[in-house]
């Protein structure tokens, strides 16, 4: 089934992997964390050295995403070459990340439903938009690892009464949060199921005690072995020490629970609150100023214009429509969920039960955090997977010809809702032949050649838009002002405010940093926020107008139109 399903996202992609198209600039700053990895830079030393030339730039990227990428291109690179390494890799490993997303679900599936359904749940997959988005070739961040995590954390749950079910989910989501702490909530939505599951069954108490156990142990362990010995942190974007305390409490809380005699339920619940009153008690006093969100200290300027501008991080109702034919597709695919946990015998009832509840935390989050729509697309793998089954069923059963046409009909329909637009929009007549602004993926500027043509220019630091910053670090030896990382949010903030002032007020910027050249793709949809928010005047509008500023001497490097290069004078 994976074998089929790869094969079909490399049929999928084969347009952008020839023409090297990264889907997104994290992307490629990933690669350019793995060639620094393989240059010699220290394990524990993650930061971005050629990254805003007037401070240090510590990421918060775990090597845990770098390390499979690190193995395969440092393997085969002295038997292929690095580029080929690379490729390889590139295509590769967010394959083999799916194959393990995969394994874990379509084993939870086959205990929910059945081998002879449940194994569908793989197949499947591929009719999600939204999550085979995470596992397309060249898409090497880290989302696809942390659904991967989810994955063996949903398994866990399912899989029986046995111990070692709850302990890889807490191992799972251990490694989950520390590749990203957005992963928190999901954790703490499937301690919260253990917890429903000890109040419904007291002989069933282990499954939390252990998932905690696990959960503390495989924090405390990743973060010695990826981060070093725990320091004090002035971010909150990522598991920090304070949050290994609040783990470490509650998991100790739980453990002493285990061995109480039983309590009413009521009595129960209250000494879960107090257990995590307490957790949070210690993580306050030990990080009082990461109580709230990570980006709450983000620069105003910063936030406006890029962090509201992220659209996978921002709600279901502030996105494109296009978004709503997948959307609905995952809130039927929760409907027929509750429907099998209606009709579901005794013996499975209370495992449909948790993944009902676990479908609805997750689609709840999926609401307010749009890219998190990938962990419930996993889960409605299951239901979908029950909906072939039933179909395949009736269509080897069935003797009437139209009854047969209406069955493959309604299950293609369901599978691949989006299937008739993408026909209408092939059909339709293009409007215009001026390319929209959009993302780096279907940027005209063919951002990795073009950023190769600049790297022949005298090596020097280069201005330029945010989410062109990683390309030219990866295709060049030059340094940048700012990416499309937050934690160099006061370089990020220099880079916006040049762009959208005036040309005086740019050029005093621009000098600050000691740039050498400035660079602009007039079709990236970055550079069309910056001159529609800063007017007719601003930097941004004049330099996509044509109208560059005197301080800028034009460089022709060849390539396309919409990639334009300038040496900064002084």
């Amino acid at each position: 089934m994976w074998g089929l399903l790869a094969l079909m996202i490399l049929l999928v992609s084969a347009s952008r992997i020839l023409e090297w198209r990264f889907p997104d600039p994290d992307d490629i700053m990933r690669l350019v964390e793995v060639r620094d990895l393989l240059g010699g830079q220290g394990w524990f030393d993650p930061d971005q050295y050629r990254i805003d030339p007037l401070r240090e730039v510590p990421m918060h990227w775990s090597r845990l995403v770098d390390l499979p990428l690190a193995l395969v291109i440092g393997g085969l690179a002295p038997i292929i070459g690095q580029g080929a390494a690379e490729a390889f890799a590139l295509i590769a490993v967010p394959l083999l990340t799916l194959l393990v997303a995969m394994s874990f679900t379509g084993l939870a599936a086959v205990r929910l439903l059945g081998r002879e359904n449940g194994s569908w749940a793989v197949l499947v997959a591929g009719m999600l938009p939204l999550l085979m988005h995470q596992f397309q070739p060249l898409r090497i961040d880290h989302h696809g690892w942390q659904i991967a995590c989810f994955a063996a954390a949903f398994w866990g749950m399912v899989e029986g009464e046995r111990r070692r079910g709850p302990i890889v989910a807490g191992l799972a989501m251990a490694w989950g949060m520390m590749i990203s702490i957005e992963m928190l909530p999901l954790a703490g939505l499937v301690a919260a199921i253990f917890a429903l599951r000890w109040l419904r069954d007291s002989q069933a108490r282990t499954a939390l005690t252990d998932f905690m156990q696990a959960l503390a142990a495989g924090l405390i362990f990743l973060f010695l072995t990826t981060r070093g010995w725990p320091v004090a942190s002035a971010f909150c974007d990522v598991i920090t020490a304070a949050h290994l305390g609040f783990f470490l409490v509650t998991a100790l809380g739980v453990t002493s629970l285990r061995y109480a005699r039983p309590l009413p339920i009521l009595a129960m619940i209250g000494a879960f609150a107090s257990i995590g009153a307490g957790g949070i008690a210690m993580f306050a006093f030990a990080s009082p100023s990461c109580i709230g969100t990570p980006f709450g200290a983000l620069d105003p300027v910063v936030r406006d214009f890029w962090y509201v501008n992220v659209s996978e991080g921002r709600p279901v109702w502030e996105q494109d429509i296009a978004i709503l034919i997948p959307f609905a597709q995952i809130v039927f695919a929760f409907v027929v969920t509750i429907l099998l946990w209606a009709r579901a015998a005794r013996e499975t009832r209370g495992a449909w039960l948790e993944t009902v509840l676990l479908f609805a935390g997750t689609l709840a989050l999926g609401m307010l955090v749009a890219r998190s729509l990938a962990f419930a697309s996993l889960l409605a793998t299951v239901p979908f997977a029950w909906l072939l089954g039933l179909a395949l069923q009736r269509l080897r059963t069935s003797g009437k010809a139209l009854t047969k046409a209406v069955v493959a009909s309604a299950t293609l329909l369901v599978m691949l809702p989006t299937a008739p637009v993408a026909v209408a929009k092939s059909l339709a007549p293009e409007h215009s032949n001026t390319p929209q602004p959009g993302g780096i993926a279907k940027s005209s500027c063919d951002l990795e050649a073009s950023a190769r043509r600049i790297g022949g220019l005298p090596r020097g630091t280069v201005f330029a838009p945010l989410d062109i910053g990683p390309s030219i670090l990866l295709e060049t030896k030059h340094d940048v002002i700012a990416t499309g990382h937050h934690r160099a949010s006061l370089a990020m903030r220099d880079v916006i405010a040049a762009f959208v002032s005036p040309q005086d007020v740019s050029h005093r910027i621009v000098e600050a940093y000691g740039a050498d050249y400035l660079v602009l793709c007039t079709d990236l949809v970055e550079p069309s926020i910056y001159a529609e928010r800063g007017g007719e005047h601003s930097l941004a509008a004049q330099l996509i107008s044509g109208d560059a500023p005197a301080w800028l001497e034009p460089i022709s490097i060849g390539g396309p139109q919409t990639f334009r290069v300038w040496k900064v004078r002084y």
